[in-house]
């Protein structure tokens, strides 16, 4: 049985519910061998970041070029880049290698809302990044920021995944999960033509860091097994589901979610 290898670029999550810890977790319990090139450590837990620590170019480079020249990824995803000059680096090293399959997971902000990206890089993700990517699956407030407009209904988030396909991804997901309590949760999808809607049930629960992380790192999995993209997306929505309402309870603030509930759903013959 060939076994399909699937890339993260992103940062290191000391607390191990986000960022490369998250996304290896996640490519594991979906059968993808899961790689890496780390772009930054953090210092961070539930209660927040407490430090970030950018790899330096070099580095960077270095990883990239150790994959490329030896391991080629089925399919590979971005999360933290922190900086222009990392971002440059990556889009560089994407089109060297000729790696297809890329989705992009544009982290910004940490969830107790610490700064990810710097300002200035947000210009340079959308020239160098996102014409490369086969699904860029931004949140309200990401999707805001890349768009250039703020968003309060379904609308806005149609208005804003057609001026986020103008960029070049060739399919957007606007995940739902920022819209209000009262609204149903339902995560977006456009690929150039046609919306779909997914909706799902609302977890009251503080226990969602890496959410982001553990989506798009789900999407990449499937897709590095050569699975459809709405195949795709719906797992990956099927299994942050499954992490999210099979709570851990880990931590005194935003508490990782459960990267075993989906294959421990499958294996008890429960739905998912």
């Amino acid at each position: 049985m060939k076994i399909y290898k699937a890339l993260t670029i992103a940062g290191s999550d000391s607390g191990g519910g986000a960022g490369i810890q998250a996304d290896l977790k996640t490519f594991q319990e979906l059968g993808a061998f899961g790689m890496s090139v780390i772009t930054a450590v953090t210092a961070q837990n539930t209660l927040g970041v407490q430090g970030v620590y950018p790899m330096d170019a070099a580095a960077v480079r270095g990883q990239l070029n150790a994959i490329g020249e030896d391991l080629e990824p089925d399919a590979l995803k971005t999360g933290m880049l922190f900086s222009t000059e990392i971002i440059e680096i990556v889009a560089a090293k994407i089109k060297q290698y000729k790696w297809q399959n890329l989705i992009i997971d544009p982290v910004m902000v940490a969830k107790g809302g610490s700064p990810l990206l710097q300002q200035e890089a947000i210009q340079s993700l959308i020239k160098h990044l996102l014409p490369l990517a086969l699904i860029t699956t931004p949140n309200i407030p990401e999707a805001e920021l890349l768009a250039r407009m703020p968003i309060r209904t379904l609308q806005d988030r149609e208005e804003a995944a057609k001026r986020l396909f103008q960029m070049g991804s060739r399919y957007i997901v606007i995940k739902g999960g920022h819209t209000k309590e009262s609204e149903p949760l339902v995560d977006l999808i456009y690929d150039g033509q046609s919306f779909e809607y997914l909706e799902s049930t609302r977890i009251n629960t503080v226990h969602t860091h890496g959410t982001g992380c553990t989506f798009s790192a789900a999407a990449t999995a499937e897709i590095a097994q050569g699975k459809s993209v709405h195949e795709a997306i719906v797992t990956a929505k099927a299994f942050i589901q499954a992490a999210i309402e099979d709570q851990l309870g880990f931590g005194a603030g935003h508490g990782p979610t459960n990267h075993f509930a989906y294959q421990r759903r499958l294996r008890a013959g429960q739905q998912v």
